[in-house]
């Protein structure tokens, strides 16, 4: 049996009439059916084939009707989880647990905002006004010039940079790093794919840097750009951002960074080193995690047309009004962008994740430079910290170690007589999350996990992971 909004397809069981969903009545849905002329709803599936049909009995439980059974129901299923309330996480990998000031909570539940769509269903200036100074505190974060609305996630702004370079250049040739994130790239394969050729760069396992030898092997007068992340998934702080956009450059190719804005407190920004596009998640400026989410990608460029016109994506700019003094803020360049044209775009962008730009623009504004370089400087410290102290661990050895980090690192646990998933299943008994597996991600790098170490670890919290980890160790 199949239930859909209450109606029983391919049974003859009686259907349920469900308070709260609406024209669940068997009467009413017998007017509904007279009036589109169709004897039977089984006329409305006849176009899928037999063949697709599913037709046994779904293995499901029967429906509880009142919504205080199920309000309880849920809830129990709920409290099987252990949150990072009362666990302490190292976990990262695209998702990290940091600080997330009251204030972020309050101003984006607020009425006005917590719908704020980005298609056209209304006009609200104070939304606009709000993502307006998100994009500029984005931009003076990344010293950049453009910032559009966020979209999605990381993935969706990666992909969406690479496009953009591929249009700019006529060229359809990518290089990526191979120490970005495996979900991400998979993204970008989805993405891009079939109309982009993606080639992936060999990584320097000693230092966990890009092979710059292999980039100028693979890099051709077809390359449209190259795409690299700082710091990258591993955790490693890309130092060669000069020579990678330089080689890009003598070849007409666009220098594509992946950044952690968290991190542009204490590193250069990749502009800095030659970065045409940068693009990243928002994440880790005032949002919970939330399960994996929320996430918010945001795409940062040069105030150039080249560059503005490939937006696929919504940009907020201020004008001034008939008004001496006043000032609006609406869409830049509107009739470029997928709203406008629709199946003639060049790209298609759909919902975009307004509610977290807004939310981001909150916690930068209470951040502000200060905050942000002292975030920065706290992060670097405790990763290096925690990677000192659990080096110390006996047979226990913190590959790239030469090489700075920021937030995450690799720990391998190779030469112990353990596995990553019964290290990690003996620290979930002490109310630790470790960190995440590697092993088929980064198959050389065989038993290790990403750590994790934000501003939110105190000192306490990486010596008792040391302490534990030592216990099952040795």
């Amino acid at each position: 049996m199949i239930e859909f909004y209450g109606e029983s397809i391919m049974s003859d069981k009686k259907s349920i009439i469900h308070p709260y969903i609406p024209n669940s009545v068997p009467e009413i849905k017998e007017q509904m059916l007279q009036e589109i002329g169709v004897k039977d709803i089984e006329e409305l599936y006849e176009d899928i084939p037999d063949f697709l049909r599913f037709k046994g009995k779904m293995n499901l439980p029967e429906a509880l009707v009142s919504e205080y059974d199920l309000k309880r129901h849920v809830e129990g299923i709920l409290a099987k989880n252990k949150t990072c309330q009362e666990f302490t996480s190292f976990l990262g990998g695209g998702c990290s647990q940091h600080y997330v000031p009251a204030i972020c909570d309050e101003i984006n539940s607020r009425s006005e905002f917590l719908t704020a769509y980005a298609g056209e269903p209304y006009e609200d200036h104070g939304r606009f006004h709000a993502l307006f100074e998100y994009q500029s505190m984005m931009a003076e974060l990344l010293d950049m010039d453009v910032v559009n609305v966020p979209t999605y996630d990381w993935g969706q702004a990666a992909s969406t940079a690479i496009q953009m370079a591929s249009r700019i250049t006529d060229r359809n040739e990518i290089l990526i790093s191979a120490t970005i994130s495996p979900d991400r790239l998979l993204i970008i394969q989805n993405y891009c794919n079939p109309l982009l050729k993606l080639n992936i760069l060999k990584a320097d396992y000693k230092t966990g840097k890009i092979d710059l030898k292999d980039l100028e092997e693979k890099i051709s007068k077809n390359t449209a750009g190259v795409y690299f992340e700082n710091p990258s998934y591993l955790g490693c702080i890309e130092d060669q951002g000069n020579q990678i956009s330089s080689i890009a450059h003598d070849y007409g190719a666009l220098s594509i960074v992946g950044a952690e804005p968290v991190s542009l407190g204490v590193l250069t920004p990749p502009s800095n080193y030659g970065a045409d596009i940068v693009c990243g998640d928002i994440q880790g400026l005032g949002m919970h995690m939330q399960y994996g989410g929320g996430h918010a990608g945001y795409i940062a460029t040069h105030d150039e047309e080249k560059f503005v016109m490939e937006y696929p994506s919504r940009l907020f700019g201020i004008i001034p009004t008939i008004v001496k003094g006043e000032y609006g803020f609406g869409d830049v360049t509107y009739d470029r962008t997928s709203f406008s044209k629709r199946d003639k775009g060049k790209e298609f962008i759909g919902t975009a994740t307004a509610l977290w730009g807004i939310t981001t623009a909150v916690y930068l504004a209470l951040m502000g430079p200060q905050g942000m370089q002292e975030l920065g400087q706290l992060i670097l410290q405790k990763t290096q910290y925690a990677m000192e102290e659990l080096s110390n661990i006996e047979g226990v050895s913190i590959p790239f170690k030469e090489t700075a980090h920021f937030r995450e690192f690799v720990v391998d646990f190779n030469e112990t007589s353990k596995k990553v998933s019964e290290i990690n299943e003996f620290l979930v008994k002490k109310k630790i999350f470790g960190g995440k597996e590697l092993s088929k991600e980064f198959p050389k790098l065989k038993e290790s996990a990403l750590y994790c170490v934000t501003e939110i670890h105190k000192k306490d919290d990486i010596d008792n992971l040391v302490l534990e980890l030592g216990a099952i160790l040795n």
